[in-house]
């Protein structure tokens, strides 16, 4: 199990050793500890290591008088709890710890004590398991610029030494580490859905159902009695409720309809091969799902605030929250998977009623350039203007004096912007948040999308279906009523009004969700995010050992 150098064990009753300095700091020197474990963890230490010991002159950290301190057990206990929150343990030494510990038990039992080595090595593992959780904690085990590029989030404050510190000076290990871990209830209660996922999947999940017609309401089918199966597992359907054996009444039509509804899918009531699919994902595969939402949680700032708006985009759906309680929601378009919409974060400063509408180089380049070199006319007839590069002052220049077939989008002569109407992409008003993206909340002149389940339409913007009651709920209190409203989205000209104070916005990619009545929520992963996450999630347990 575990060798040490030689006069590693002591008899008891004894006091630790005195003088620590040496050998911690020659193990920490020397990257290695002072015993050898069967347990293959991780290699190297964390990067804060030494300067934690050198801060304090090398004094062990988690020793009393009489052996292991108080802090020290109930962080082991901490560390046997992390898998229910997503977290593999032997990332955190556990692994190494207990082994640890299972060399006290035997020495203990023939009357000795371990000897100097194994308060080492018990040190060390400890400091390094704390400093790497409380970056974890704060930071996620998967950097978010690994998945996400444009990931833009303010960092966590809290450095992990200095927690480290607090959490032994104030003998307050497990309040540091509530500080560290994200603060929203939405964190909490995923962790209880992964417990309940995982207690699934170890009874081996819920049953596969074969595939076959189209079932809806009334009708009859031999699948009827995995349906019913399927549907007390998850919860769909409550155990009391009495069904039909072999036909889709009622009550198993509710609870078809719930399933439905927890899983994004149109609310038809038919069990069609998209609710099927839905319904054939694993429990396993419902685990992992929730351990990688429980990862970007952690990327987020602890404290998103009181009062802000959210984008999920896997949901399409936009929520205003405010004091913890969603106020105003609504459906959104968001962009195709070859324009995805980005994840990051942005202050709402104003909104341009009647805007212009500037279209971007990707759009100008595959969309309009092609349809203006077919017939310049389609300018005009759209209500575009080609303005000069630089001085729009100086009017819209004639695209008739241009020859479009030299055109290119590398020497196109302008800038091409749309006049406001019903004809213009953004709508009647746009919602800014000025980011290095170009992306923003915008009404749109194609109201009928929203009539669709899966709405990935857009070049990355998001196209929000109520704007006039977003604009309504941000200007509130602010002189404007609703006919007010009206007519400034009716002008022929932008007009931008000024927040009072700054709204954060969050654009997350989120699949797996508690809502506030408890019912866990599963969407699709649009851009494949979850399925890079997994993987590098994956490689970090392949790299420290661990088995999670």
């Amino acid at each position: 199990m575990i060798g040490f150098f030689s006069g590693d064990l002591e008899a008891a009753p004894g006091l630790l050793p005195v003088d620590w300095s040496s050998p911690i700091q020659e193990s920490i020197s020397r990257r290695e500890l002072p015993v050898r474990l069967a347990e293959g963890g991780r290699k190297s230490f964390h990067p804060s290591l030494q300067t934690f010991y050198e801060q304090r002159g090398h004094i062990p950290a988690w020793l009393s008088d009489d052996g292991l301190s108080r802090e020290a057990e109930t962080f082991i206990e901490h560390l046997r709890d992390l898998s229910d929150e997503g977290l593999c343990p032997e990332d955190y030494r556990l692994a190494e710890l207990e082994e640890l510990l299972l060399v006290r038990q035997a020495a203990a039992r023939s009357g000795q004590t371990p000897g100097h080595p194994w308060w080492v090595a018990m040190d060390i593992l400890l400091t390094d398991a704390f400093l790497t959780l409380a970056d974890d904690y704060g930071q996620g085990r998967v950097r978010p610029r690994q998945v996400h590029d444009e990931w833009s989030f303010a960092k966590r404050t809290l450095e992990p030494v200095m927690a480290l510190r607090s959490a032994l000076e104030d003998h307050a290990v497990e309040e540091v580490l509530d500080q560290l871990r994200p603060l929203s209830s939405s964190y909490r209660k995923l962790a209880e859905a992964l417990r309940r996922y995982r207690d699934v999947a170890s009874r081996g999940g819920w049953p596969t159902i074969p595939s076959g017609p189209s079932l809806r309401r009334g009708e009859k089918d031999l699948r009827i009695p995995l349906l019913r199966r399927r549907f007390l597992i998850t919860g769909d359907l409550s155990p009391g409720v009495k069904t039909s054996p072999d036909t889709l009444d009622a009550s198993l039509l509710r609870a078809l309809i719930h399933f439905q509804r927890r899983h994004g899918l149109a609310a038809d009531g038919v069990l069609g091969p998209k609710t099927l699919q839905e319904m054939n994902v694993s429990a396993d595969e419902r685990v992992r799902q929730i351990e990688v939402n429980l990862e970007r949680w952690r990327w987020l700032p602890r404290n998103l605030g009181e009062r802000y708006l959210q984008v999920n985009i896997p949901d399409m759906m936009l929520t205003v929250m405010e004091g913890g309680d969603s106020v105003l929601w609504m459906p959104v378009v968001v962009g195709r998977a070859v324009r995805e919409t980005p994840v990051f974060s942005a202050r709402m400063t104003y909104i341009e009623f009647s805007p212009y509408w500037h279209v971007p180089p990707t759009i100008l380049r595959e969309d309009k350039l092609p349809k203006i070199k077919k017939d310049p006319r389609w300018l005009t007839r759209n209500n575009f203007d080609l303005l000069p590069l630089g001085n729009y002052q100086g009017g819209p220049i004639d695209p008739r004096r241009i020859d479009w077939q030299g055109v290119e989008h590398q020497n196109f002569p302008g800038v091409l912007r749309q006049r406001p109407g019903p004809w213009n992409p953004l709508g009647r008003i746009k919602f800014m948040f000025p980011n290095n993206h170009a992306v923003y909340l915008h009404d749109t002149n194609q109201p009928w999308l929203f009539s669709h389940n899966r709405r990935l339409y857009s070049s990355g913007c998001i196209r929000i279906q109520r704007p006039l009651d977003l604009a309504q709920y941000l200007l509130e209190g602010e002189g404007w009523d609703c006919e007010s409203l009206i007519q400034a989205m009716d002008l022929d000209w932008p007009r931008l009004v000024w927040l009072p104070k700054p709204v954060p916005v969050y654009l997350l990619y989120q699949t797996a969700w508690v809502d506030n009545g408890g019912l866990v929520h599963f969407r699709k992963d649009l851009y494949h995010k979850d399925l890079l996450l997994d993987y590098l999630l994956v490689q970090r347990n392949a790299l420290n050992g661990g088995k999670g």
